[in-house]
């Protein structure tokens, strides 16, 4: 069910709109409602341009908030790989938390009609995915990583404001994956890689992580339906409500490489590094998405065979560059 008319002209600032979930949703949008304006600016987290939105930075967030007048507002942007956030933590939190807080004050000063999408994580879960159960959206947040910390603490606030008063809705989507992904991010740096060594561009040796771990994995497609079609309901969603974007099933990381290592064209070794193990390992990650699925009808459509084979592509063509 939407609440916009086809017709309506709905005013939608997205943050981290230039990043690989960004470019994406922001398509989707402009695909399915020609009418809404889009407001995408640039950061310093991403590409400069000529409008440009810093979320660390209180009048920044707040000049946007007025020039926009937004109706929906969806919050993207973000520090996003765990390495990162562990090698830079106070950056981590910087962005992750005193971003959201600067765009939730923003909008209870001069937009207190939007409805905010946030996206936080399925990091915020932490330890309490090590129950082997899929997680649902009442499982208690025991983040492992400062990425983790600092988004459940932006996933809280955001519920409190909503509390009190702001329209807002909660995504924890689990491990999305697709072309054009940071190689921060284990598909893309497999891919890469593989890609490389076939290019003769890296020694035929193939770094990685723990493989026995076990993730849920998502295209990237998939989950940015489920953002819009939360944006489209949301008129009709509870205050504050929280929605697990996930697809229920775990898959271990070595068989998500060796489904990569079955499309090389050359042999290649693996080899452990130690640089890329989590200081603090979650083995198994899996999430229960019923209430986005009951309540919206979302369920993932894309074969994470397909997804793996446009990503090997699209590294292919990098590598080429």
């Amino acid at each position: 069910m939407s609440s916009a008319l086809p017709d309506e002209e709905l005013r939608v600032l997205v943050t981290g709109g230039h990043g690989f979930v960004g470019k994406r949703l922001t398509a989707l949008l402009a695909a399915r409602h020609p009418s809404w304006i889009l407001a995408v600016p640039s950061g310093p987290i991403e590409s400069t341009g000529d409008q440009t939105l810093d979320v660390t930075d209180e009048a920044s967030v707040h000049a946007a908030v007025v020039g926009v007048k937004p109706d929906v507002v969806i919050h993207l942007a973000a520090i996003t790989a765990v390495t990162a956030s562990t090698q830079a933590p106070r950056e981590a939190w910087r962005v992750n938390l005193d971003g959201t807080l600067n765009l939730v004050s923003a909008l209870q000063d001069y937009a207190p009609e939007a409805h905010l999408l946030f996206v936080s994580s399925a990091e915020v879960y932490g330890a309490s995915l090590r129950n082997q159960k899929p997680a649902d959206e009442s499982v208690l947040l025991q983040p492992l990583n400062p990425y983790a910390a600092s988004k459940a603490a932006a996933d809280l606030l955001v519920r409190q404001v909503a509390a009190t008063g702001l329209s807002a809705t909660i995504m924890r989507p689990f491990n999305h994956i697709g072309p054009g992904q940071s190689e921060a991010f284990v598909a893309a740096s497999f891919a890469g890689q593989i890609a490389r060594i076939e290019a003769g561009l890296q020694p035929p040796v193939l770094l990685v992580g723990n493989l026995d771990d076990e993730r849920d994995f998502l295209d990237v497609d998939d989950v940015i339906r489920a953002y819009a079609a939360v944006i489209e309901a949301r008129a009709s969603l509870d205050p504050g409500e929280v929605f697990n974007v996930a697809s229920g099933r775990s898959i271990r990381v070595g068989d998500l490489l060796e489904s990569l290592l079955s499309k090389a064209r050359v042999t290649i070794e693996v080899r452990e590094d130690p640089s890329r193990l989590r200081r603090v390992p979650t083995p198994r990650v899996v999430g229960d998405a019923s209430r986005l699925r009951h309540k919206l009808g979302w369920q993932p459509e894309t074969a994470l065979e397909d997804t793996l084979v446009r990503i090997l592509l699209e590294r292919r063509s990098v590598a080429k560059q």
